[in-house]
């Protein structure tokens, strides 16, 4: 998602406000065309270089989970895979839409006089969109019972429950954007004219919608956020409880590392947009009704911040790429195999360890 910086429609109805075509004055947004900083080259190489990348990383998790036996570390990289390909059709599927607009300067209203073009990709930015955020909240909620119970035999996941895991990511998602379409909000062209997104006007319907989607990502974020710091917390807290620092596991610093990295790359990237609809709909809430069409000044910033959120699903397979453990080993040599975290707790009874061992060490 966010490919919203080409040209408007060339639209009779961008007018009309109970149409796809109605949220923001396209006559400005044609105006505005000539001084944009873009074009459909500038497009077309942002969105090659993120469809290369997360390809270049699908390459890079498929050829990695052929080489482990680690339980955990594989139902990880089946989370890291679902994310990588949630952000490769994510770009895929609206280049694919709005590339073509960009070189033929089609009329949107006469090509989609149905707003069923502009339902798909309001749909593609909302599906995989929210998608990458359930996911991170979901591989923080992963390693957050794999390291604060280590031995628990609940704890893990096979490849299979991982898998069946991410499909449930994906079919709430899906469910999540098909609201509109079925009643629940409307999706609508948004300046400068080239994408389709969630509608930020004050009726009752938008604002349910509205504030679905925003609250769900926001809370998928901060879940995230303390997962995840438990979960650090919890490895310096053990590892500087012994004496020895030989006794740590690399593949656990590895993958918090990776998970904190996508933490954080979420964060920058989608808590502007998130934060911003919530103040837009509730801001405007006591002009319900009266409000047929988005200010200038809300429409740019939503441009800017959709740009924003297009940076995630760049840099998500970087986090993977740059961040694994052969990568460190050539910037920090001193990381090398350790034992398990199973080792860095007290120590336990022999007979009890041998049945953990079984079970649990190999996460």
């Amino acid at each position: 998602m966010g490919w919203g910086d080409m040209e408007p429609p060339n639209s009779s109805a961008a007018g009309r406000s109970d149409t796809c075509f109605g949220v923001f004055n396209a006559s400005d947004g044609r105006n505005n065309a000539q001084t944009s900083i873009t074009s459909p080259w500038f497009s077309t190489a942002f969105g090659l270089i993120g469809l290369c990348s997360n390809l270049f990383a699908l390459c890079v998790l498929l050829s990695s989970s052929r080489k482990l036996s680690s339980r955990a570390r594989s139902s990880f990289l089946v989370f890291l895979c679902g994310l990588v390909v949630t952000d490769f059709m994510g770009l895929l599927v609206t280049a694919s839409v709005i590339i073509p607009y960009h070189f033929i300067k089609f009329t949107w209203a006469k090509v989609d006089p149905g707003c069923h073009l502009c339902n798909f990709l309001g749909f593609s930015m909302v599906f995989f969109g929210q998608c990458p955020l359930l996911l991170g909240a979901t591989m923080a909620g992963e390693r957050f019972f794999g390291i604060n119970h280590p031995f628990s035999r609940s704890t893990s996941i096979s490849k299979r429950r991982a898998w069946s895991i991410v499909g449930l990511v994906w079919g709430f998602s899906c469910l999540l954007g098909l609201l509109p379409v079925l009643g629940l909000g409307r999706y609508t062209l948004q300046y400068p004219g080239s994408w389709c997104f969630i509608t930020l006007l004050p009726d009752t319907g938008n604002v349910v919608f509205c504030l679905l989607f925003a609250l769900l990502g926001i809370f998928s974020v901060l879940l995230s956020f303390i997962f995840n710091t438990v979960s650090v917390v919890t490895l310096c807290r053990v590892y500087h409880d012994r004496e020895s620092v030989q006794r740590r596991r690399d593949s656990e610093v590895e993958m918090m590392v990776q998970l904190v990295g996508i933490m954080i790359i979420a964060t920058i990237c989608w808590m502007p947009l998130l934060i911003f609809i919530v103040q837009t709909v509730l801001q405007q809430l006591p002009a319900s009704g009266r409000i047929q069409m988005l200010p200038m000044e809300t429409q740019k910033m939503l441009l800017i911040y959709i740009r924003m959120v297009t940076w995630n699903q760049i840099l998500d397979p970087w986090v993977y790429i740059l961040f694994r453990r052969a990568v460190l080993q050539r910037i920090y040599p001193s990381l090398r195999p350790r034992p398990s975290i199973l080792s860095l707790y007290p120590v336990l009874n022999p007979s009890l360890r041998r049945k953990f061992t079984a079970d649990s060490v190999l996460q």
